[in-house]
């Protein structure tokens, strides 16, 4: 196991207000992530004003039809979001993704009036993972070419109804898919998460020069849709294929800063930065690098960047595209 680095790395321009577009907390396959948790971690010097709360498959019902057991996750991320509002320094969950099954078509509208009425102040938008690849190293969450399905796509153009986003899960391998999808359905709002994941485990290990192109060639073309934003973030997840979550001493912000600019400014190039949020995924993250320190990368890898610019990186893009107001309790 790693050895901490959060004590020997400070907290880079602790005014510097954030919301944290993308994290989870949850309990499963024997593991635990609270919002004590989450609040020890994000408590390590950064100004976090806010955060999104994303579907995990946490907590759901487990008694009543399929298509309402996710309504349990939003229940507790509603409460964990309350509990924050009342006794924290850092607003968790101002806003919330739940999960629908997509693949319901028109038939998921009441499942989402249900999220909403459930939680009415924060309900944002749904995320249902379509990570597809043919190899068995890597996680599949759905069957190969879910984007293009008649029924998913009904159900897509249904959350325009509510003001509702669509968090998009998918690897480098899936961009077109998603392009087609935003071009078919520009109503609704994207938020592609993780920059699509470009991917450096099984076929993939060893090529990061080919993935890059790749995937750069793909995220290009996506920005050319305006119904498309993109979180940066996800590279401490091992399918980006780094060591870090195999070290003695983990990584430093300088490091990690140097590995992930080329293609988190890409992307801020190609979207601009109206479109462009930073994200922790933590815990996912946590297992490659300390909090404090993937914020100082971000920091690190926008200190040239106007004060705007870095304001709408770090806080009201996120705040926007999902509605949040830092005031909810």
């Amino acid at each position: 196991m790693a050895t901490s680095f959060a004590d020997t790395e400070i907290a880079l321009e602790p005014e510097l207000a954030i919301c944290d577009a993308h994290h989870h907390l949850w309990v499963r396959g024997g593991e635990s992530y609270s919002l004590d948790d989450f609040v020890r971690d994000a408590g390590t010097g950064h100004n976090i004003r806010s955060t999104v709360l994303v579907e995990c498959g946490t907590h759901y019902w487990q008694e009543g039809p399929a298509e309402t057991r996710p309504l349990g996750e939003t229940e507790f991320f509603e409460s964990a979001a309350i509990a924050s509002g009342r006794e924290r320094s850092i607003k968790v969950a101002v806003g919330i993704v739940g999960h629908a099954d997509l693949r319901l078509g028109d038939r998921v509208a009441p499942v989402l009036e249900a999220h909403m009425a459930i939680s009415p102040k924060r309900f944002r938008g749904i995320r249902h993972q379509t990570t597809y690849d043919a190899d068995p190293a890597l996680r599949s969450t759905t069957v190969k070419g879910l984007l293009a399905d008649a029924q998913f796509r009904r159900a897509v153009a249904c959350l325009a109804k509510y003001n509702l986003s669509y968090d998009a899960w998918l690897y480098h391998t899936q961009i077109d898919e998603l392009i087609d999808l935003a071009r078919a359905i520009p109503t609704v709002t994207i938020i592609l998460d993780h920059i699509a994941a470009p991917l450096g485990i099984g076929p993939y290990k060893g090529k990061r020069s080919e993935v890059f192109q790749v995937w750069s060639r793909a995220i290009a073309e996506l920005a050319t849709c305006a119904s498309v934003a993109i979180k940066l973030g996800g590279f401490g997840s091992l399918r980006s294929g780094y060591d870090w979550h195999e070290r003695k001493t983990r990584p430093g912000s300088l490091e990690i800063a140097s590995v992930i600019a080329p293609y988190f400014e890409f992307c801020i190039e190609k979207f601009g930065v109206d479109r462009c949020m930073f994200e922790s995924n933590f815990p996912v993250d946590k297992r490659s690098y300390d909090y404090v320190v993937i914020w100082n990368a971000f920091k690190r890898i926008t200190q040239n960047y106007s004060r705007k610019e870095r304001a709408a990186l770090f806080h009201d893009t996120a705040a926007r595209l999902y509605r949040l107001s830092d005031k909810l309790e």
